[in-house]
């Protein structure tokens, strides 16, 4: 965010905060979080790997993630548990060795699948996936992934658009929608 004068003769980058009623709220983060909220639902839900909720839904979080990430994998493993809770995991893909790379070969292999969560599940696990290849969303997946800030893997984005770097537990997840 550039911040600048209405002359435009000075200018600022980084964040702005507003202390009102001896709150601190950070404006720049506020206007992040609605540009993240915008860009996750302007990708169609076929563009992404969706793990519905069980029962009543609560909540959804994105992921962004890499089937090489030990600690996307740690949090795969949850997933019944976000599902239990009411909660609506969509993944997208961010493999961090870049486009051409063994993770995003895998990446587009699990995309390319006929049945995408069943292989997303075992590429969790550790099991390369059958080498396939289709048109698929993984190249835009990561450019989302660049224009909102994601930087590693998992990276978490909640409804009201908060960015949670790394891998979080179920419980605070479960927590973290309840309070957002």
């Amino acid at each position: 965010t550039l911040f600048s004068s209405a002359d435009g003769q000075y200018f600022f980058t980084g964040d702005m905060y507003s202390i009102e009623n001896n709150t601190l709220q950070n404006l720049s983060e506020s206007k992040r979080s609605e540009q993240r909220v915008s860009k996750i639902n302007a990708i169609a839900d076929d563009q992404k790997i969706v793990f519905p909720a069980k029962g009543e839904r609560k909540g959804s979080i994105t992921v962004f993630t890499d089937i090489d990430c030990p600690y996307c994998a740690k949090l795969h493993k949850e997933i019944p548990a976000l599902n239990e809770a009411g909660i609506t995991v969509r993944y997208l893909s961010y493999p961090r060795s870049g486009i051409n790379s063994p993770s995003y070969n895998n990446a587009v292999s699990v995309w390319c699948a006929s049945d995408k969560n069943k292989t997303m599940d075992s590429a969790m696990k550790g099991r390369v996936p059958e080498s396939k290849t289709c048109k698929n969303p993984i190249t835009d997946h990561m450019m989302q992934a660049e224009f909102l800030e994601v930087n590693g893997t998992p990276n978490i984005i909640l409804e009201n658009g908060e960015l949670l770097p790394g891998y979080v537990p179920a419980q605070q997840l479960i927590q973290a929608l309840k309070a957002s």
